[in-house]
């Protein structure tokens, strides 16, 4: 089939749209490939549809390879299945919850775990039914706070997401394993670049965790690898190795010192060199109490936490927040300051914290033996020597302090390098936690039930239109891979004569007789727009038919390296077709 500009529903802008953050954004609107509609909601337009459907046969085709078999669910679902698992709460905000006209309560779904979980209740009771994979490609909701960068987070998206069932934790290991072969055939084919890495399961729950993310530095994901190892870890799945624990016997004692006008970090580190203890302090050996609040998902209540970190290192909201999920967090304002005078704001230390009751979690590296500087609960005094396990003991561990480029590489070998990426990719190895809210077993050789073992494995198909145009693009525009660009070959007709143009034509009709996909630029516009346009819509191969037809060639344009080639129209068909399935 020949599409024609000339009738094609497409509208390219010469100029950015002034919400674009990101390249992707910025080029797919300007491009005619998607449109907004309102915050985090996009049209996607014929050009944008075409990579999308692309993108939607490659998942397609790997998760048929590994035998997974395609249903659809609703979007549009109960409450009562997700309020069974406790995510009608837990999701907090992100959902979308309406009432129909009889005042029942629904959601728009954001996952559907619930609903995958109990259609195999409904359709299998017998282990020779098992193992099951089972996915879905569809439109998913979430409301989020703050949509950005255009399709890359949105309210609305296209999801691939698949669940397998098995009758053990062996065969969810091999479940897992295949979906993860598959994801790295997947993502091969699109030719992206990306990284695996450990992560958190959030409210998804579950053990085993590993996003893939396209390298990006426009990324909202931060991620770290080793130097010398193949680990690499989402920020928030770092887990910090702790130093051993050291003697208590024969350490000096605690003493409260006068510290005037230190209600910073920095300004205790300077008071503290000039005070003539006798030796040099740094911000590593304060600790450095952040005081927060926490609410259950469904709760109005809040409950005071206080995270302790080394001094150096400041909260990284992200790991606090994975760490303390599904609860909502929140820093102390003026107001929670005034309603617990105990909290002397500058000056907290540990004793008034647990003395008034208050959950009072540390970063790993605060290990039993362990000196610090801390607040001593009262303006103007700290108190130094304080030892962990002596004088203070934590109500247990967290992970909240950032992670630096440098760190120790948790599997003990080299340090921690960072980069962004965009989560294009999460499996989980859930395990029981649906198949227990809704008592899915399979009845066993034995006659007796055998609770069936979950995995689930999402992959984000409409975010991969905006991740490939991030990774592929440059000044003058998009350009797409191959194998999910919406044509095969961009045809121009660069010139006002009708021998150009019935050239073109023949050349066209002979390339979709052999199979390609043609856009033909038949419109009355001068060369030069033709040509930006070409270069904005990013299909891999340029053909220019123009003046040297005269001569008997024309000329094709590779858009990624900008090489020209000189082709005889004799042998352009031939050329094309091997060009384009090579």
């Amino acid at each position: 089939m020949i599409t024609r500009t000339s009738s094609l529903f497409l509208r390219t802008l010469r100029e950015d749209p002034a919400d674009a953050e990101v390249p992707s954004h910025r080029l797919l609107v300007r491009a005619g490939y998607v449109r907004r509609v309102a915050p985090g909601g996009y049209s996607w337009l014929p050009l944008g549809l075409r990579v999308l459907r692309r993108i939607e046969a490659v998942v397609r085709e790997e998760m048929n390879a590994i035998g997974a078999q395609e249903i659809q669910f609703p979007a549009l679902l109960p409450k009562e299945p997700y309020e069974a698992t406790g995510r009608w709460t837990e999701y907090g905000d992100g959902l979308f919850r309406l009432k129909d006209r009889k005042g029942a309560d629904y959601l728009l779904g954001p996952t559907h775990e619930e609903l995958f979980a109990l259609t195999v209740k409904g359709e299998y009771s017998s282990y020779r039914d098992y193992p099951v994979t089972l996915y879905q490609i569809q439109t998913k909701y979430r409301d989020e706070a703050r949509p950005r960068a255009g399709i890359l987070r949105g309210r609305e998206f296209v999801m691939k997401d698949s669940y397998s069932f098995d009758l053990d934790d062996d065969g969810l290991a091999r479940s897992y394993q295949a979906h993860r072969d598959a994801y790295v055939k997947l993502f091969d084919r699109l030719g992206l670049e990306y990284v695996v890495v450990k992560a958190t399961s959030g409210a998804m729950g579950g053990s085993a965790s590993e996003e893939f993310l396209a390298v990006a530095e426009t990324g909202e994901d931060t991620y770290v690898r080793s130097t010398e190892s193949g680990y690499a870890a989402n920020v928030e799945a770092v887990v910090t190795p702790a130093p051993a624990a050291q003697p208590i016997e024969g350490r000096p004692e605690a003493q409260v010192h006068h510290t005037p006008n230190t209600p910073t970090i920095g300004t205790l580190v300077d008071f503290l060199n000039n005070a003539g203890l006798g030796r040099t302090f740094t911000a590593a050996d304060t600790l450095k109490n952040v005081m927060l609040k926490t609410r259950q998902p469904g709760s109005d209540e809040w409950t005071l936490v206080c995270v302790a970190v080394p001094g150096d290192r400041e909260v990284d909201m992200k790991r606090l927040e994975a760490s303390l999920d599904p609860a909502e967090v929140a820093l102390l304002d003026e107001a929670d300051f005034a309603k617990n005078p105990f909290l002397v704001k500058g000056y907290i230390g540990p004793k008034a914290l647990q003395d008034n009751g208050v959950r009072y979690l540390a970063d790993p590296r605060i290990v039993p033996g362990s000196a610090w500087v801390t607040g001593a609960d009262k303006v103007d005094h700290h108190v130094v020597d304080l030892l962990a396990g002596r004088d203070f003991t934590p109500d247990g561990t967290i992970e909240a302090a950032e992670v630096r480029e440098g760190d120790a590489s948790p599997d003990g070998h080299g340090t921690l390098v960072a980069a962004r990426g965009i989560e294009i990719g999460h499996i989980f190895q859930l395990g029981r936690k649906y198949t227990d809210a809704f008592e899915v077993d399979a009845l066993g050789p034995d006659s007796k039930p055998i609770r069936i073992t979950m995995g689930s494995y999402g992959v984000g198909v409409s975010r991969l239109v905006g991740v490939l145009a991030e990774q592929n693009h440059d000044d003058l525009g998009l350009i797409w891979p191959r194998v999910v660009s919406p044509f095969d070959v961009h045809i121009v007709i660069a010139g006002k004569d009708e021998t150009v143009a019935a050239g073109a034509e023949k050349i066209a009709a002979e390339l979709d007789a052999a199979g390609l996909e043609i856009i033909l630029d038949d419109r009355k516009a001068t060369p030069g727009v033709k040509f930006a346009d070409a270069e904005l819509l990013g299909v891999p191969t340029i053909l220019v038919v123009g003046r040297g037809l005269a001569n008997g060639v024309v000329e094709v344009k590779d858009r990624r390296s900008g090489e020209r080639e000189e082709i005889a129209v004799d042998a352009i068909v031939e050329h094309l077709v091997k060009l384009v399935r090579s």
